[in-house]
């Protein structure tokens, strides 16, 4: 992170529809310069939450600012979104949809000319610069959409599911633009259900369930919060480990994984563990086994839900 200021700062946001409560009394900092993951399950709220940030709607209460100050529409001009459903006019060739875009966004036509030649041939798409986006496959017409979100270089990115209908290769190279994106000090907030990508991009997340904030933090803080004192353990060709029933038990063997997993007993002394597998074997490899950001989704929605219904 870039600067300590929080460039995102909503507090105790309050939205209705209809008698339905869409989101209650939601916080979220954002630290600027900061790649930050909204996440949640479908109908938890995050939407909501990205469109009152994009000044779409307004909440029924609590605050939103933008930079220190209340947000204003002035402030669009300065926020890059790309939503959950595309729209494109599939009528205009590519490099003039996303010249007219970006001029609306405020850019001088030289500006927007040049940024998106660069910018489509980045992405391997120069040489649809003059066809008409219906031409175009759902992937790329989703690249185009991502250059338009970006060419203006707004100081904030609002994604919401970015790799959605993208092949891991195609994944990868937005992925790499958005960790470019954030190197170079934009701030970025995305809601994403690839929680594999929340892992290798996000600096910081929130996790919204049922309208309210229920989990916030740092990605690796989180991840140490919900470890569950699991550990693989390797050692030499043809050992075979068998549990040491004082110290640790041996868990079930993960799908791909290598090695041996094991939990230590509650209250068991991690050196302890490791001096006794020395002494009984021939230990190669030693490794704490933190949860998944995936995991830890599952789990806590799952925690909430029941404990909800109780």
């Amino acid at each position: 992170m870039q600067n300590e200021h929080n460039y995102i700062e909503a507090t105790e946001v309050v939205k209705q529809y209809d008698g339905h409560l869409a989101l209650d009394h939601v916080s979220l900092s954002v630290p600027q310069g900061c790649i930050y993951g909204l996440l949640g399950p479908n109908g938890a709220g995050k939407t909501t939450l990205i469109r009152i940030l994009n000044a779409i709607t307004r909440p029924d209460s609590g605050t939103v600012c933008i930079d220190g100050h209340p947000l204003t529409a002035d402030d669009v001009r300065n926020i890059g979104y790309l939503p959950e459903e595309r729209g494109l006019y599939k009528k205009m060739k590519v490099a003039d949809h996303i010249e007219y875009l970006a001029r609306l966004k405020g850019m001088p036509r030289q500006d927007a000319r040049r940024e998106c030649s660069q910018w489509l041939e980045r992405l391997g798409i120069g040489q649809w610069a003059g066809k008409k986006v219906e031409t175009l496959s759902k992937g790329m017409q989703q690249k185009v959409q991502f250059i338009a979100t970006v060419i203006h270089r707004p100081c904030l990115l609002i994604f919401d599911e970015p790799f959605s209908g993208f092949d891991p290769v195609n994944a990868e190279l937005l992925k790499s633009e958005i960790l470019r994106l954030g190197r170079e000090g934009a701030t970025i907030l995305f809601s994403t259900h690839n929680m594999g990508s929340v892992e290798e991009i996000c600096e910081r997340i929130t996790l919204i369930n049922r309208s309210r904030a229920v989990l916030e933090g740092s990605v690796k803080e989180i991840r140490q919060r919900h470890k569950k004192h699991l550990y693989t353990v390797t050692v030499a060709e043809g050992e075979a480990v068998q549990p040491c029933h004082e110290l640790f038990e041996l868990e079930p063997p993960a799908a791909g994984g290598e090695g041996v997993r094991l939990r230590l007993n509650s209250g068991a002394d991690l050196r302890q563990a490791v001096a006794w597998l020395n002494e009984h074997y021939h230990l190669t490899g030693f490794s704490e086994l933190l949860p998944s950001m995936n995991e830890i989704f599952i789990d806590t929605v799952n925690q909430l839900n029941n404990t909800t219904q109780q």
